[in-house]
Order: C-alpha cells, then sequence, then structure tokens
C-alpha cells in the first residue's frame, strides 16, 4: 500500500464530532513528484468507502467517513470522529490546530511518468484509507479550519461574522437576538440558514 499526505481544509463540528475537507487535491504535484488526476477515485468509490484512521495505523480507526467523493478540487470526505479514547485525542489535536493534515493509503491501478519532469501522474487508484496525520505530503492539504459551538457570546459574535453578517449585525443578534437588525428581505432567511448550519 502507497501512501500520500495531504494539508487539509478540514472542519470539525463540536457536538456532532463531524470533520470533513480535501483528503486529496487534484493536479498538484506533491513531494513525491506525483499528481492525482480527477476520476483516480471514481472505480474505487463505486465500490467501498474507506476506513478512516489515525497516522495509517489499520488498528487505530477514530471514526466513520459518512460522505467521500470528487469535487474539482479533490476528494472531499466527511465523516464522524467517534467518542474513544484515540478519537478524543485525534478530535482534539484537530480542533486546537496541532493536527494539520490529511493522509490517503493507496494502491495505483494505472498511471504515467513523464520522462522528461519525472512526474508521475496518477490516473486510477484503488482507495483504502484517508487518515488525520501529523505531517502531510502535500502542502495544499492542510487543516484550516476546525468548528465548534460557540462557548460564549463573543464566540458567538465570531461565528455570526464568519456566517457571512457585518460586525454591526453579530453584535445586534448577540445582545438582542434576530430582530434587533434591520435587514432587507432576505433577513429571516439568512437567519434560518445559519441556525440550519449551526445546528446540523
Amino acid at each position: 500500500m502507497e501512501i500520500k499526505n495531504f494539508a487539509v481544509d478540514l472542519k470539525a463540528d463540536g457536538d456532532a464530532r463531524t470533520v470533513e475537507g480535501l483528503g486529496s487535491v487534484f493536479h498538484n504535484t506533491d513531494q513525491g513528484g506525483d499528481v492525482v488526476l480527477p476520476g483516480a477515485f471514481a472505480k474505487s468509490l463505486a465500490k467501498r468507502s474507506p476506513a478512516m484512521l489515525w497516522q495509517h495505523k489499520s488498528e487505530a480507526v477514530i471514526g466513520v467517513w459518512d460522505e467521500v467523493r470528487e469535487t474539482p478540487e479533490g476528494l472531499f470526505v466527511k465523516g464522524r470522529i467517534l467518542n474513544t479514547a484515540l478519537g478524543n485525542d485525534a478530535y482534539e489535536l484537530a480542533r486546537h490546530g496541532a493536527l494539520k493534515g490529511m493522509s490517503i493509503g493507496y494502491a495505483t491501478k494505472d498511471s504515467e511518468t513523464d520522462r522528461k519532469s519525472g512526474v508521475r501522474r496518477l490516473k486510477e487508484l484503488e482507495l483504502f484509507e484517508v487518515s488525520l496525520v501529523t505531517f502531510p505530503m502535500n502542502d495544499q492539504a492542510l487543516i484550516s479550519r476546525v468548528k465548534t459551538k460557540p462557548a460564549d457570546e463573543r464566540a458567538l459574535e465570531e461565528y455570526l461574522r464568519d456566517a457571512g453578517y457585518s460586525r454591526t449585525e453579530a453584535k445586534a443578534i448577540v445582545a438582542k437576538g434576530h430582530k434587533g437588525i434591520q435587514r432587507e428581505a432576505d433577513a429571516e432567511a439568512r437567519f434560518t440558514d445559519l441556525l440550519n448550519r449551526f445546528n446540523a
């Protein structure tokens, strides 16, 4: 089994303990001189979902990937970190930014190497697992954000700002609730969408 690391864009929800991000980035040459091409995972994903592991250890299952699919950017994964000793450790490290990457474990089924540049283009891969790791091989697959439930008013205000509200609107919502802002007709829809994302 081969291993390829990616610095992942990862989000983690504090209540549901869900994580999501890119487990692989397309069209980017990693430190091993490989480029993963779109469609590389298609056949493998049609057969099974990969395991969620800690540092590629087969005995260290930390959760379940509920959604794995290719996007134009790369391999999108979304899953749940389980409430186990190892899962809790992995989640806390990711949430606090100490854990910054994901990595895939795979077998190469089809590839071609550019003789001039030496770059290997990975056209078809058998995907076995996607791990949370400490050191990613691909600089574009870093964990960029870990989302948790706001613990106080200041954290809630920052959450509202991230969701698209202005600073004034966020402060008004925290101080007076949704009626504290006077917005155009879509204000209610935006607030409902925010609540849905918050409770998802």
